[in-house]
């Protein structure tokens, strides 16, 4: 379930601060009464509380607070990348300005998901980098002739999965 480490940690958290404040207002009564309790046993009372129950739970929560908000923070970036990948795949090609508006983020971080989908093997096809447009493409034939889609030049490996054209700028993204 989405968020549920920070739900946990806030509740982690609440249940620790309620915890210290019950039993501090506790011996504050119980010292104001007049009854058998000293300065001595209330502290006491209240530091074994703080220790044993608050700094742990309270300690826990924080844990799981930040932990839940960074694993939001890369669901965020896998449903960006989804989006990505199931716009170019539906549309078969598409203009890179369009994607960076739609996915309402950077050109830059646009280029690095297209990589990273290339890198997991989850997407194939070209983009030529002069003219902005993302093309979803079987590239086996490409993969075979080595011949840019293009311009016709001959292709050279640009790295893992890529295959780059030296004349026009052009990558292809070749699915492992």
């Amino acid at each position: 379930m989405r968020g549920s480490g920070r739900v946990v940690g806030i509740i982690l958290i609440l249940f620790g601060v309620a915890a210290i404040a019950i039993v501090g207002i506790w011996a504050l009564a119980e010292m104001a009464s007049g009854e058998a309790l000293s300065l001595g046993g209330a502290a006491l009372g209240v530091a074994l509380v703080f220790f044993l129950v608050t700094a742990p739970t309270v300690g826990v929560g924080a844990y799981l607070l930040v932990k839940g908000q960074r694993e939001s923070a890369e669901l965020a970036e896998v449903d960006k990348q989804r989006k990505l990948l199931n716009i170019v795949l539906s549309r078969g090609q598409v203009n890179m300005s369009d994607l960076v508006l739609e996915l309402g983020s950077s050109s830059d971080q646009v280029k690095a998901w297209i990589y990273d989908l290339v890198g997991k093997g989850l997407f194939s096809g070209y983009i030529n980098w002069n003219d902005g447009i993302l093309y979803s493409k079987l590239a086996g034939s490409i993969r075979e002739t080595k011949k840019c889609p293009n311009c016709g030049g001959q292709m050279q490996f640009g790295g893992k999965g890529v295959i780059t054209c030296p004349y026009c700028g052009t990558d292809v993204f070749l699915a492992t």
